[in-house]
Order: C-alpha cells, then structure tokens, then sequence
C-alpha cells in the first residue's frame, strides 16, 4: 500500500480492501465452525482484533499491498468430525473473500461500463503499487476489488501462517515426519513469516510476493474484461 500512497484514492481502496478481508475471513471461519459442529454453539462469532489481525501480515500489506490475517492453527480446528470438515474451515475464509472480490469486479464492470480496458491491461501488481491512472471512483473501486483478490490469493498459499497450510495439513490422514517438520520451522520457529516478509520487500518495486497473485490474479481481471 506505501507505493500507492502518491494515489491517496488508491491507497484508501487497498486500505479497505485489507480490512474488509481480515473481517470477512475471521467471520466466515467462526460461521462455518459453528455451523460444523467444531465450536461450541454459544462460541462468539463478532470480530476480535486482537486474535484477527497478524501484525506482521499488516506489515507485508503496507509494504507490498498484500497480507494476511492472524494464523489458524491447526490445533485449533478439531478433526474428530473428519478431515473434510477441518479443512472446510480453513477453506471458507480465502474463498469467502475471493468471493467479495468477484462482486466488486461485477460492481466494477456494470457501474463502469467503459472502463473494462482496466481489467483487460493491468495486473494486479500494478494496481497494488497504485501504477495506473484512472478517475478517482474507477481507480477506488478496483483497487478494493483487487485489494481483495491479492488477500484471498495470498491466504492459499501452502505455508504458514497462511491459510493454504491449514488446508494443506487436513490433507493428511495422520501428517508424517516431513509435515511435522515442516510446521515445526515454518510455524513454530517462524521461517515461513520470515520468508513472506522477505518476499515482500525484496527487490524493491516489484516484490515476489505479487509474483503468485500476478500469475493468478491477472485470470480472475481478464474473466471480467
């Protein structure tokens, strides 16, 4: 978000965007727990700052314009009613917010009917830096379309914090050596925030964070154009 700042329009749409997907992903998580028999059913379900905001997933969205909420940890989330429903829990978050993202491009493509060659030139990466020049309404609405679609991608990447691991782990009947391994120096000893962080300064002006979400990202853009 820091590279659009010399767009305020922009910057208060990726701004949003960050905020509207930690809350849509901390309420459909607890929505779908609860509705799966995995929370107990007086289990509050209203939006906890302190247990939805990753301060360094902020870090990476100030930075690189796309980050990530507070981790789910697979300990949390009980497996005694099947892996499926364990790993529906962790999918509903970034597929909840992928999802919002989709109704803002169909906002975008039927309020901005001229506007389409937007989705058809940009991608993502260069909406999240704020390069691109358009008139303030387009400019905010597709950078909170896209600021969402950058959130959701990111949160299915298969490492922790992230949400993918989560799903990545319910894969697994019984997680061997390797799984435990792995979680043990990416979650535990924190390599994996490392390596997300270091991603999302390096190389200046172009991280390889948006590297993932570019290649994925510009398909969900072209769809619409």
């Amino acid at each position: 978000m820091l590279f659009a700042l010399g767009q305020p329009v922009a910057f208060a749409g990726l701004l949003l965007a960050f905020l509207l997907g930690l809350l849509l992903r901390a309420l459909a998580i607890r929505i779908s727990a609860r509705a799966l028999g995995l929370t107990a059913p007086r289990e509050p379900i209203t939006p906890r700052p302190r247990e939805d905001i990753d301060p360094f997933g902020a870090v990476a969205a100030a930075v690189a314009g796309a980050g990530w909420g507070k981790v789910l940890d697979v300990d949390e989330v009980p497996r005694f009613r099947g892996r499926g429903r364990a790993a529906a829990v962790f999918a509903v978050g970034p597929v909840t917010v992928l999802l919002a993202a989709q109704l803002v491009l169909l906002a975008f493509r039927l309020v901005f009917p001229d506007a389409f060659f937007y989705l058809d030139s940009l991608s993502p990466a260069q909406v999240l830096q704020g390069n691109f020049d358009a008139p303030y309404a387009e400019q905010f609405v597709l950078c909170l379309a896209v600021g969402l679609l950058a959130f959701g991608l990111m949160a299915l990447i298969p490492m922790p914090p992230l949400d993918g691991f989560g799903l990545l782990w319910s894969a697994y009947r019984q997680p061997g050596q390797g799984m435990q391994g792995y979680r043990l120096w990416f979650e535990h000893k924190n390599v994996g925030v490392i390596i997300l962080l270091v991603c999302s300064f390096f190389p200046l002006g172009g991280p390889f964070l948006l590297l993932p979400i570019d290649l994925v990202g510009t398909v969900f853009l072209r769809l619409w154009s």
